[in-house]
């Protein structure tokens, strides 16, 4: 056996540091014990460093030899043959790392621990009717889905020659409310590397929206933003954070904007709940300041209320099958499935991808964006036995127990409604009609325009209408369930301050009134439906009222 020598160690060094600088200065894999991918760099690190200190020391792990026979006078050449060496011991740390990474990978799977994984996301059983007031209406559904607002993105930059010929709008649009209604945001890319060296001084000078209501976009400027995904080197935006936050395991990064316009980029802070690898959820967030690189960590209490999504759709269904699937433990999810159910699912139309995915449709709700989609048995019919909304800012789940036609199967209704224009629907999302869960959606043409809106109904998905604008299609709606539109709402005639001496609620035709009393008597009503906010009115608090008569239009608490 040869001896160590200087050489092969410094060689053996040397390529450690060379992969260790690869994975994380360039491939920013975070340092902790929870990544998997750390302890992968590791192996790695400890192989390549051990091949390449024998190879200089002068010692091969293996030989190819070839076995050359004469026969009749003729050279006949054996199969190749491979002989390796005895001494195999500088490989026992690399390859005992790897086989304890995946000894650990094991029992922290879900056969092992499928109650836990099953305990991740909590998820309280909650009333559609109070929680999905009719007061959210279309204005709060975000219908246009990501495809559209890539056209009506890049049409608006293809109109600004200055800027689309050195940037791109990004593929990536974040859905989020903005000052209480829903957009979609984008964030311009740089169009290459020379158009980064062309332009880094200066920065990225603004962002696209997207109106999903009125189906519009425009652009908005701002100070011009460095530290950017598309951007190299140290200002790439995700190496930028990977460097003040080493050991931090992140991802789901994205543009957003706060409720005064300005860019920011978020990513959520992952951490495993199950043996090291196992059971991953959402702690908290990073938000990352574009224009000026600052970078600040928040814990999930604390994120700010504008910052709408920190954990990510696919996340949030993910935790919600093992939520479904796994209460009755694994064995029960693989054979009898008795109790189990999960998110509805698609399969792609990329042969390479026919796994099935989620697909979900978006609230603007409270100041938050709350994920939507139907929950089905895992026998996988074509009906939905529930509903889910998750927030995704906070993760609050909700679980609404409403039997009916899925979501594929109400967009097969609409787009049977106008079979011979050969419109396709986008996923739909949840409304509530006069206390009737509805599916609403857009039929788009094949050149991705929209050009209808279809409300279907979730329990009678034969009851199906379609229009040219939300308000047509759903006062056509209503009329088809016999629905009779309430008068116009009235103009305040007067604005009232009081402190509320008394609360009560009434039940009248099966819909729930709150009544405000004052000091003196005076008493003042509103459908509860449609001011949901004034549920969290308590008594002695101050109020401001925009009435019509005793009719509440408006609330307002001052303290």
């Amino acid at each position: 056996m040869k001896k160590i020598s200087g050489k092969g160690i410094l060689a053996g060094i040397i390529a450690a540091v060379i992969v260790l600088f690869i994975g994380l200065a360039v491939l920013c894999t975070p340092i902790n014990l929870h990544s998997e991918s750390f302890w992968i760099l590791i192996v790695i690190t400890l192989l390549i460093s051990v091949w390449v200190g024998r190879m200089k020391r002068g010692i091969r792990d293996f030989s190819v030899y070839k076995s050359i026979t004469r026969k009749d006078g003729k050279q006949k050449v054996t199969k190749s043959s491979v002989k390796f060496s005895h001494n195999f011991k500088p490989y026992i740390l690399p390859i005992g790392i790897f086989c304890l990474f995946i000894l650990i990978s094991i029992f922290g799977s879900i056969p092992f621990n499928a109650t836990r994984y099953a305990s991740i996301l909590p998820v309280t059983e909650s009333d559609f009717s109070r929680d999905i007031a009719e007061s959210v209406g279309t204005e709060s559904i975000a219908l246009m889905d990501t495809d559209s607002a890539k056209m009506l993105g890049d049409r608006e930059i293809g109109s600004l020659s200055n800027l689309v010929s050195q940037f791109n709008v990004s593929d990536s649009y974040s859905q989020i409310d903005f000052n209480g209604k829903p957009i979609k945001v984008s964030a311009l890319d740089y169009a290459g590397f020379f158009k980064w060296i062309n332009n880094k001084n200066d920065g990225i000078p603004g962002y696209v929206t997207v109106d999903p209501v009125s189906m519009s976009a425009s652009f908005r400027s701002c100070s011009g933003m460095k530290y950017v995904p598309s951007a190299f080197f140290l200002e790439d935006a995700y190496r930028h954070i990977y460097l003040k936050y080493p050991t931090t395991m992140f991802g789901n990064l994205h543009f957003e904007i706060d409720e005064e316009g300005n860019p920011y980029y978020i990513a959520s802070v992952y951490s495993r709940e199950i043996a090291l690898f196992g059971g991953k959820t959402v702690t908290g967030c990073i938000i990352l300041d574009p224009v000026t690189g600052d970078i600040d960590k928040y814990e999930l209490a604390d994120v700010p209320a504008w910052a709408d999504i920190v954990f990510d759709g696919d996340l949030l269904c993910s935790q919600y099958n093992w939520y479904g699937t796994l209460q009755r433990g694994y064995i029960n999810s693989i054979f009898s499935k008795q109790g189990c159910k999960r998110v509805t699912s698609y399969v792609a139309t990329d042969e390479n991808d026919a796994e099935p995915k989620s697909d979900y449709g978006y609230i603007a709700k409270n100041g938050d964006i709350w994920i939507y989609t139907g929950i089905t048995s895992v026998n996988g019919d074509s009906s939905n036995i529930g509903f889910l909304l998750a927030n995704e800012r906070t993760g609050e789940s909700r679980y609404y127990a409403i039997a009916g036609a899925d979501e594929k199967s109400a967009m097969v209704a609409a787009e049977g409604e106008v079979q011979e224009k050969g419109y396709q629907a986008s996923f739909p999302s949840l409304i509530n009609v006069d206390d009737n869960p509805t599916y609403i959606m857009v039929l788009k043409d094949s050149g991705g325009l929209v050009k209808l809106y279809a409300a279907v109904n979730v329990e009678q998905y034969n009851l199906v209408t379609t229009a040219a604008t939300q308000k047509e299609c759903i006062a056509k709606y209503k009329a088809l369930l016999g629905i009779s539109e309430p008068e116009s709402e009235p103009e305040a005639d007067s604005t009232v301050q009081l402190v509320i001496a008394e609360i009560k609620y009434i039940v009248i035709d099966g819909n729930t009134y709150i009544y405000l009393i004052s000091g003196d008597g005076l008493l003042y009503k509103a459908k509860a439906s449609a001011h949901e906010e004034m549920l969290l009115l308590n008594e002695g608090d101050t109020v401001e009222l925009s009435c019509s008569g005793s009719r509440i239009l408006e609330c307002r608490k001052i303290s």
